[in-house]
């Protein structure tokens, strides 16, 4: 076959002087339609395999070098195979985890990735959110919403299909989190079965459901057993290490402190442990510590972390599958009672038990 009659040359690429092989000489070289070829090239492997028609044209195409063209195919279906994401907090471990889901799950899907990490304030969401709607993203994935976001999402008037990711925030979106509450349960339940009868709490920013529904679990736990918290046991800070040590210092500094601590991150852990290094307590016997989130850090330390391990990475791959169903025409969900989202995916944690609580009591 030759260039001149249109079609591809067993020489490839080189013999049509380094232009890309097209759809039709793909298809005359398989010996099927064009709309075959067009078809097997845009839709993933199906569950059973491809047919034997079906492997050989993408064969061919992989021969001929043919790579789809992203731009052509947005003027025809009016999609750039875009999402956005905006993901304050780029910097936190855990959530440049999470993004590594999206992008390898987006990379596989044949999407692109705009990534915007603004600072972690309402407005500078917003800005961001404007300029990724403004670039024609099919879908967003928004973290680090400021619960309750459900006013700020409706003044979004965004008409593409979003997703909340790592925070629900009360925003009437599908989301996609860790299972926090049962998290913080599971923290809960494990001090008290450890003997800790005095604990307190550290939670994140108030406006983080992350930190709050953590909280809310713990509460739900200790409270089978009818201990009370008292208030100022509860306490919410940054998820950082030195919103870890601000707090510490509020609650260990004094002569009435508690004999174990929760915090909602292992950032706020590390700092809780800097502090009581400082005063001398020794961990676990005077001090129980449970933090969030198993980041790589916390089995490496002097005493190795007690922590609730949550799948960052699988929260933005799960993410990006959900926000792909929704732009591919999945029925748009209702908010249902709570302002939480009908479409709700809560991913299981599990709980890491390390040196900072005391070991079980053998019978």
């Amino acid at each position: 076959m030759t260039e001149a009659d249109g079609r591809a040359s067993p020489g490839g690429a080189h013999a049509r002087g380094g232009r890309p092989p097209t759809m039709r000489e793909i298809a005359e070289r398989a010996g099927v339609h064009i709309s075959t070829v067009s078809r097997v090239l845009r839709q993933r492997e199906p569950v059973d395999g491809w047919s034997p028609a079906a492997q050989r044209v993408r064969e061919i195409a992989d021969e001929l070098g043919y790579r789809p063209n992203p731009w052509a195919a947005s003027l025809r279906t009016r999609r750039t195979t875009t999402i956005g994401a905006v993901m304050p907090r780029l910097t936190d471990g855990v959530v440049a985890t999470i993004y590594g889901g999206i992008e390898e799950a987006a990379r596989a899907a044949g999407y692109s990735v705009l990534l915007s990490s603004p600072p972690d304030a309402t407005a500078d969401q917003r800005a961001a959110i404007d300029l990724l709607i403004g670039r024609q993203v099919d879908g967003l994935l928004l973290s680090s919403l400021h619960s309750p976001a459900a006013d700020f999402v409706a003044e979004l008037g965004a008409s593409v299909p979003i997703v909340a990711v790592n925070r629900h925030a009360d925003a009437g979106l599908p989301s996609v989190t860790g299972d926090d509450r049962h998290g913080g349960y599971l923290a809960g339940r494990h001090l008290i079965e450890r003997g800790y009868r005095r604990p307190a709490v550290i939670g994140g920013p108030a406006h983080a459901t992350t930190g709050r529904d953590r909280v809310d679990g713990f509460l739900d736990a200790v409270a089978e057993d009818e201990l009370v918290i008292s208030p100022d046991r509860i306490l919410h800070t940054g998820f950082d290490v030195q919103g870890g040590v601000a707090a510490a210092h509020r609650l260990l500094d004094g002569e009435d402190r508690p004999d174990a601590i929760f915090a909602a991150s292992d950032s706020i852990a590390l700092g809780v442990l800097g502090v009581a290094r400082d005063l001398g307590l020794r961990i676990p016997d005077e001090l129980g510590l449970v933090g969030y989130n198993d980041i790589p850090v916390a089995a490496q330390l002097p005493v190795p972390l007690t922590t609730v391990a949550t799948p960052a990475r699988r929260i933005g791959s799960a993410a990006v599958r959900m926000l792909l169903e929704l732009i591919g025409g999945a029925p748009w969900p209702e908010s249902d009672d709570d302002g939480a989202g009908a479409l709700r995916e809560l991913l299981p944690v599990t709980l890491a038990e390390r040196g900072t609580t005391r070991p079980a009591v053998r019978a």
